[in-house]
């Protein structure tokens, strides 16, 4: 029997919205955290609207709920409270008592304004961790901008490097299919909280982790970055191609895409021998890697023709017991029915209360043999927890709750 979740016992005060915060906080939740997810009455967090599509009843009918906001808000409490109104922020003070981790993403200086900034709270609850993510930080003459994902990837040299070449059909900077920016702050933002509750249970002291989209974005980097460092020459877009091995790109199969990475000469020899063009392999322009560099514009062109006249599964029936490493390039439907998938468990099923039916979505990936991630609630309704928390955290009446939702508190 597995113990419990690793942060089992803690509580979050989640005032984060759209994405990177999110995606931060139900990370959190799924390893045990308590996350109690404030949003504003009648309207939630913004991505509630981000449809279609939207999640059906139990009749087929579209719901309230999109796609898009159940995707990173599973395992969280919604309490609605209006942060405008003096009641409402003697609230939200009396519940981060009961917190351990505060995560907002508010524009600079807004939450100052309803006596819940970083500087107004730390003195008051000095244990308290209190992470904030904007686009470009709480410091820096970007600091009072709106961030966005889609600005960190242009602006962070991401889009850059991604695209097809200058000068070929198409050729433009593109931005990533997911909002990478958002997702790889959220994941930053846990290692931050980590790090600090590790501090915190050693010396009793909170802290402010200060998080931007446009800072995480040059994180990663990573090669490409450094190559600029060193050698002060900015990187170019090569499409799907590698700038130093060849071939390790996509290729177009009959049925589909094929990617075919081959590390080195022994593979592209076995390759030959499988694509019944051995003589290529012996060829002086191709028997090397650099050679092969040297002359991409020669081989990929041959390429190209002899892994079109096949279906993508023809090679990958035959490259893989070869050893030279391919895949598929699928669409998400092959995607969650790939064997490798489903035996991994990462298609998620939760009930949801309100409306009956089953809420699908990715599973978390952390493969954990004592401590695994639980999945215990749906992504909620708007407000569907107001009474709990309040009831539960605050001790409050029936009739107290009914008083603040009369007033438009809650």
């Amino acid at each position: 029997m597995t113990a419990p979740p690793p942060l089992t016992g803690l509580r979050v005060f989640d005032l984060t919205r759209i994405l990177a915060g999110p995606t931060c906080t139900q990370i959190l939740g799924d390893l045990g955290a308590d996350v109690i997810k404030i949003e504003r009455a009648a309207a939630g967090d913004d991505t509630r609207k981000f449809g279609p599509p939207w999640l059906k009843d139990a009749e087929g009918k579209d719901t309230a709920e999109s796609a898009y906001f159940l995707s990173a808000n599973r395992n969280k409490r919604s309490l609605t409270l209006d942060l405008a109104k003096p009641e409402g922020q003697a609230l939200a003070r009396r519940l981060i008592a009961r917190c351990d981790i505060l995560v907002e993403n508010f524009k600079v200086g807004d939450l100052a304004k309803y006596g819940l900034a970083y500087e107004q709270l730390k003195e008051q609850f000095p244990k308290l961790i209190y992470c904030s993510i904007t686009g470009f930080g709480q410091t820096g003459p970007y600091a009072p901008r709106p961030g966005y994902d889609y600005l960190a990837q242009g602006m962070g040299g991401f889009m850059s490097l991604n695209g097809q070449p200058e000068g070929t059909p198409g050729a433009e900077p593109l931005k990533a299919g997911i909002a990478v920016a958002d997702i790889t702050t959220g994941l930053y933002g846990v290692i931050a909280i980590l790090a600090a509750l590790r501090h915190r249970d050693a010396t009793g002291q909170g802290q402010r982790i200060d998080l931007a989209l446009l800072d995480t974005q040059i994180s990663w980097l990573a090669n490409e970055g450094s190559n600029y460092l060193v050698t002060g020459k900015a990187p170019k877009r090569l499409g799907n191609a590698h700038p130093n091995i060849v071939p390790y790109q996509v290729f177009p199969a009959a049925d589909g895409y094929l990617i075919l990475a081959v590390g080195n000469d022994g593979q592209f020899r076995r390759f030959c021998e499988i694509a019944g063009r051995a003589d290529l392999a012996e060829d002086p322009r191709f028997a090397s890697n650099p050679a092969r560099v040297r002359n991409r514009e020669f081989l990929v062109p041959i390429l190209r023709e002899i892994i079109a006249a096949k279906p993508r599964d023809y090679w990958l029936e035959r490259l893989e017991p070869a050893g030279v490493p391919s895949g598929p390039v699928n669409t998400l439907d092959q995607v969650f029915a790939d064997p490798q998938v489903v035996a991994r468990g990462m298609r998620l099923d939760l009930p949801h209360g309100r409306f009956g039916v089953k809420v699908p979505s990715v599973a978390s990936p952390l493969k954990m043999s004592e401590t695994p991630p639980t999945y215990r609630h749906a992504p909620p309704a708007l407000g569907e927890h107001t009474d709990e928390v309040l009831h539960d955290l605050l001790s409050l009446s029936e009739s107290e709750i009914a008083a603040l939702r009369n007033k438009g508190i809650v």
